[in-house]
């Protein structure tokens, strides 16, 4: 199995039984192996919402504009549909690997119906190549999941659930827990080197394009959108790096790691006349986590945590400063755990919140102060391949006025992996 299906199914693994990390479709090619991979899920999702709050950065779903407060949906869940194509060979001593991906979701359930936005159920979240060699290591070049965070993610039990919706139950995937535990790693464009598995530990350190996440606003200085301004230039690309160490003692297993990135953010406050140019703010955004992935028999845990200043919360970047150019501070985590019971399904708890502070000298406004979520989840393997999976979420979104938005979201449906 190629290294970015292996990604989803070590998260998947921590929510089901061992039997879910399996190859895909090998085929020998001459100099080359190719690997066809993949995964596809769907899950019936039916959510109360308990307020009608407008919440700036709110994960909670909230009621709809008629005052109702149920709704229902069919979507893919935190894990996109998947169809990878991955080629590997060896030549003058050098592992060369390529990777391009396909997310085909299963839905978009907005006002033009399944499908009927092009290109609103098709995501493209893979296309690198990477070398290397087991002795020093390897490069990889192109797009593929943010260094940052992506262990939080990976080792999330909703990656093969549904955790928070989005907002609503027609987004193309779900929110799992991001936004209610950890900030988003996102598939960025990168340029990376990882160390070798030295006795258990690792390391990654990337630069990736500026400004992930990050709305900016448009100069428009003739009128023509794009033409003459479009965005302001960014200062340097970002950087991102962890470093990770795997252990086995006896009947326990585990992984430690932590991470960082920083970012220089550079944007533009929309000035009163489109010829002239809007007030120029720029900060430096750092982030910090550390987690831990525990296994002892049938029982598991993981704990992590994250702090930072300019990042926000949610999406990396987003409603990270005031309008008055302010940093804000945030923080968050989240703690799971995990039993295999004797029929093999593996029952999963968890916690996760995501606080974000007001800047300094920032009024109390609708701006989201927390997001909380428990999560408590069955996951079965049918069969090697085919593993069903029922979720309870409910979700709490609190701004810094006080207002409140709460839904809660029960879900049906299954996952495959090829």
């Amino acid at each position: 199995m190629n290294k970015n299906i292996k990604h989803a199914v070590a998260g998947a693994v921590l929510a089901m039984s061992a039997s879910a990390a399996h190859a895909g479709i090998v085929i020998p090619a001459g100099d080359w192996t190719l690997d066809v991979n993949g995964n596809v899920n769907a899950f019936a999702n039916w959510t109360k919402a308990d307020h009608a709050a407008t919440i700036t950065g709110g994960v909670a779903v909230a009621k709809d504009k008629a005052g109702e407060d149920t709704t229902q949906g069919i979507n893919t869940g935190l894990l996109p549909a998947w169809l990878g194509f991955t080629g590997k060979t060896r030549q003058n001593d050098t592992d060369v690997e390529f990777t391009i991906s396909i997310q085909p979701n299963a839905s978009n359930n907005g006002s033009t119906g399944d499908g009927a936005a092009v290109g609103s159920n098709t995501l493209f979240r893979q296309s690198y190549v990477s070398f290397g060699d087991k002795s020093w290591g390897s490069i990889k070049l192109g797009k593929d999941i943010g260094i940052f965070a992506s262990d939080a993610i990976l080792n999330d039990m909703t990656l093969l659930g549904v955790g928070g919706l989005a907002g609503n139950s027609g987004a193309s995937t779900t929110f799992g827990g991001i936004g209610t535990g950890y900030i988003y790693a996102a598939w960025k464009g990168q340029i990376a080197y990882t160390t070798p598995n030295m006795n258990g530990f690792q390391a990654t350190v990337g630069i990736t394009n500026p400004n992930q996440g990050l709305t900016r606003n448009i100069l428009t200085v003739d009128g023509n959108t794009g033409l003459n301004g479009a965005h302001l230039y960014q200062d340097r690309f970002g950087m991102e790096g962890k470093a990770s160490y795997s252990f086995a003692a006896e009947a326990l297993t585990g992984k430690i790691w932590v991470g960082g990135a920083s970012y220089k953010v550079k944007g533009e406050t929309n000035s009163a006349a489109a010829s002239a140019l809007g007030t120029v703010h720029e900060y430096t955004a750092d982030v910090a986590d550390i987690g831990v992935n525990l296994n002892a028999g049938n029982a598991g845990l993981t704990a992590y945590y994250y702090r930072g200043d300019g990042v926000g919360t949610t999406i990396l970047l987003g409603n990270g400063f005031s309008t008055a150019h302010g940093k804000r501070s945030s923080d968050g985590g989240y703690l799971q755990g995990t039993y295999v019971l004797p029929t093999k399904t593996k029952l999963g708890v968890a916690y996760g919140k995501s606080n974000l502070d007001r800047a300094a000298g920032e009024s109390a406004s609708d701006l989201v102060e927390f997001n909380e979520r428990y999560t408590v989840g069955l996951y079965h393997p049918l069969t090697k391949h085919l593993n069903l999976v029922a979720e309870y979420n409910d979700i709490e979104s609190r701004s810094h006025a006080g207002a409140i938005n709460k839904n809660t979201t029960g879900s049906l449906g299954a996952i495959l992996f090829f």
